[in-house]
């Protein structure tokens, strides 16, 4: 592949989401338009989901969309199994906030539909769109609306012929499946793609990925496919994506869960938090608890966290229970409260400001962050607060 391909300019800077300045050095890949959105090149990463409803049923599906860009979403992807979901497209592209890209595996004439829809992008599976010419089609059609591909590669549904050539799904054959499908894109001129190479070990995701950023410089969609539940699998999103990304592989992401969507933008924004690719919002630290504690920490942090739900401020939180070190790592905080012997000590920002009973702490934890990120907001000029 070469590396001396137009890059597409950077005509989408201002709706790109703000990232944090000191995270990992990322490679330099070229950037490309999907809808509003930058992905690669200089644009942060960004952070999609996909939607559960039938998406023949518009409406449905536009609620589940708000509901995702509500939690941070930047890009959101729908099913297109059925004819039905083609046809409810223009609607769901016309209305939804987001940019929104419509998923397509066998029928080729659904992802041409797609694209005169008005879709953002397109998806397809190598694996299960196997004409050449049919791929070559979408390359020119795509081309002319303004619409970006992402050449999706699943481990478990690579073509027989690389699964024979290469004895099964290796890093090798993901890789090799994705740039023979790039190619094809590439014969008619089309170059506004990016590439996703997943597979359901973390290890082997890793793996392919650092081969596939080697021999191309597309951006790359990063995933563990069918991660699992919620707990498990994003622990091994986390291990995967994070990975990746902390080595400046990777220009967008998704945590694929067995839960709600809502919660994959959670744990996707939280990785890039984590890595200072995307500036901080709400942050509970607590301690683990251990036989100094003299409070209940795991409940404490708990009760914290849901009573904190809905402030996206850049605000550390911490819970600490232990005389130890809980006043000194509370200081570091920008709001924190050391507990103990039937009380609490509130810190805010290295100063205590209160102490209170240990049944008032979670109040006053609420009412003091509440009040620190209006003061934020009011900093920065901003409005009401974002519930999300």
């Amino acid at each position: 592949m070469s590396s001396t391909l137009p890059i597409v300019p950077d005509t989408a800077a201002a709706a790109t989401p703000a990232a944090a300045s000191d995270g990992p050095v990322r490679r330099k890949s070229r950037r490309i338009s999907l809808g509003p959105i930058g992905v690669g090149g200089d644009a942060p990463v960004t952070v999609q989901t996909m939607t559960v409803t039938p998406t023949h049923d518009a409406d449905l599906t536009l609620q589940a969309i708000a509901a995702v860009q509500a939690a941070g979403a930047d890009i959101v992807r729908v099913a297109v199994p059925r004819r039905e979901d083609a046809e409810a497209l223009p609607r769901i592209a016309e209305h939804a906030r987001i940019p929104v890209v419509a998923d397509i595996h066998f029928q080729w004439k659904y992802a041409v539909m797609a694209i005169e829809a008005g879709c953002a992008g397109v998806r397809i599976n190598p694996g299960n769109i196997k004409k050449h010419d049919k791929v070559a089609l979408l390359g020119r059609l795509a081309a002319e609306a303004g619409v970006a591909i992402r050449i999706g590669v699943n481990g478990g549904s690579l073509e027989d012929a690389i699964l024979e050539e290469f004895g099964g799904p290796t890093p090798e054959a993901m890789v090799e499946s994705a740039l023979r499908e790039v190619r094809l894109l590439e014969d008619v001129d089309f170059f506004n793609t990016k590439i996703s190479v997943k597979h359901s070990d973390p290890w082997t995701m890793i793996r392919t990925y650092r081969l596939l950023a080697e021999r191309c410089d597309y951006p790359l969609h990063l995933g563990v496919t069918e991660a699992g539940p919620l707990q498990s699998g994003s622990i091994k999103s986390a291990v995967g994506i994070g990975a990746l990304l902390a080595e400046g592989i990777g220009d967008t992401i998704r945590v694929s869960l067995s839960a709600d969507p809502v919660e994959e933008i959670k744990a996707g924004i939280t990785i890039l938090e984590s890595l200072h690719l995307r500036e901080r919002g709400l942050d509970v630290v607590s301690c683990p608890s251990c036989g100094r504690a003299q409070v209940d920490v795991w409940t404490l942090a708990e009760e914290v966290q849901q009573g904190l739900e809905g402030i996206d401020a850049p605000l550390r939180v911490a819970v600490m229970g232990c005389v130890v070190n809980g006043p000194g790592e509370a200081r570091e905080a920008d709001l924190g409260v050391a507990a103990g012997n039937g009380k609490g000590d509130i810190i805010r920002r290295g100063e205590r400001i209160a102490t209170v009973r240990e049944e008032d702490i979670v109040e006053a934890m609420v009412h003091f962050a509440t009040e620190m990120a209006e003061e934020i907001r009011r900093e920065r000029g901003e409005g009401a607060p974002v519930v999300v």
